[in-house]
């Protein structure tokens, strides 16, 4: 599982033209799953992503998103698991099967939104325009 995690101010993703998660201050999540993937990797990336401390007080990272009571878009991104190390086509043979990533996208979700925070989505499988204003910036890649 890789997730690229950017703190932002804002954060929304729109499908056809229409908004359909939008967020103001906290992670933006762009998540691929890869074939290997279990459940274990699953809680290690939800907590992961709940608990880093990414946000500021007092100048240094000393909060996580969970501390400010901030918001989450979580987008799936299967070119997280585009490998571009021969050819000039990225090969996407590490990345899950869609019905397989997408089960384990929606029980990711799932894990996010037990602690309570506003957890908002694209749609799995889509075209989708997201637009992200990183803050600071922060930008940080997971994997497990």
């Amino acid at each position: 599982m890789r997730v690229v995690l950017q703190r932002v101010r804002s954060s929304q993703v729109m499908v056809d033209g229409a908004v359909i998660g939008k967020i103001d201050r906290g992670l933006n999540l762009l998540v691929g799953i890869a074939q290997t993937d279990t459940e274990a990797e699953l809680d290690w990336m939800a907590k992961k992503c709940l608990e880093l401390r990414v946000f500021s007080s007092d100048g240094r990272f000393d909060q996580s998103v969970q501390d400010i009571n901030g918001k989450i878009l979580v987008v799936s991104q299967f070119t997280l698991y585009g490998d571009c190390r021969k050819g000039r086509r990225p090969s996407f043979d590490q990345a899950a099967a869609p019905d397989q990533a997408e089960q384990l996208y929606d029980q990711f979700v799932e894990k996010l939104r037990v602690s309570g925070l506003k957890i908002e989505t694209g749609k799995f499988g889509a075209m989708m325009q997201v637009s992200i204003e990183n803050d600071g910036p922060v930008t940080l890649i997971l994997e497990r």
